[in-house]
């Protein structure tokens, strides 16, 4: 889940003042039912904005593990989380842009942990995204070739794969590299986790 100070409405507009709001940040994260099993990253270029800070704060008092994504070393960001990230991007070409370098670097961080996120949930087979849904013809397509990469055979043999098991990319794998029914591929990866 994606929170940000002053709401979806300021994804596209500027919601002054949202981010000095430290009952903004806690309100927020009562509001998606946060719970001791959760994760949160917070995220502030400066590592000094309330908002992201009190967040933090209230997601470490009810046990959660947090993560701090900041620019400066030491900053309150930094030492609120239990895991702080800090990229040191330097000064920005325009002073106090924070969008630019210190945003960069800071997505690429995320970049990083989504990435180590679908690894270790076992959306990834080597280097293939086999939890892909195909939602439109590109994705089909992509669908197609991850069955194809990871198993050596042709676009036919993995579209019918595909279509055996309900367009299911890791199910479609085990089955051709196995040699299996739907059914049977379904049930050993349900097996394994």
């Amino acid at each position: 889940v994606g929170l940000i100070a002053g709401g979806e409405y300021a994804i596209q507009h500027a919601v002054e003042g949202a981010e000095d709001s430290r009952e903004g940040g806690v309100n927020d994260l009562k509001n998606i039912n946060l719970t001791a099993q959760d994760v949160v990253v917070g995220i502030a270029a400066s590592g000094r904005t309330p908002y992201v800070i009190a967040g933090l704060e209230y997601a470490r008092q009810l046990g959660c593990r947090t993560v701090g994504i900041s620019c400066n070393p030491g900053s309150a960001v930094s030492t609120t989380a239990e895991f702080a990230i800090t990229p040191i991007v330097g000064a920005e070409v325009v002073t106090g842009s924070s969008r630019m370098k210190a945003g960069t670097a800071q997505k690429l961080v995320l970049n990083m942990l989504s990435t180590g996120l679908m690894i270790k949930s076992g959306k990834v087979f080597g280097n293939l995204m086999v939890d892909v849904v195909a939602t439109n013809e590109k994705l089909h397509v992509r669908q197609v070739n991850i069955v194809k990469n990871a198993t050596g055979c042709n676009a036919e043999q993995a579209e019918a794969a595909l279509i055996a098991c309900e367009r299911n990319c890791k199910t479609a794998i085990v089955m051709v590299l196995k040699n299996l029914d739907a059914a049977e591929a379904k049930k050993r990866l349900d097996q394994h986790g």
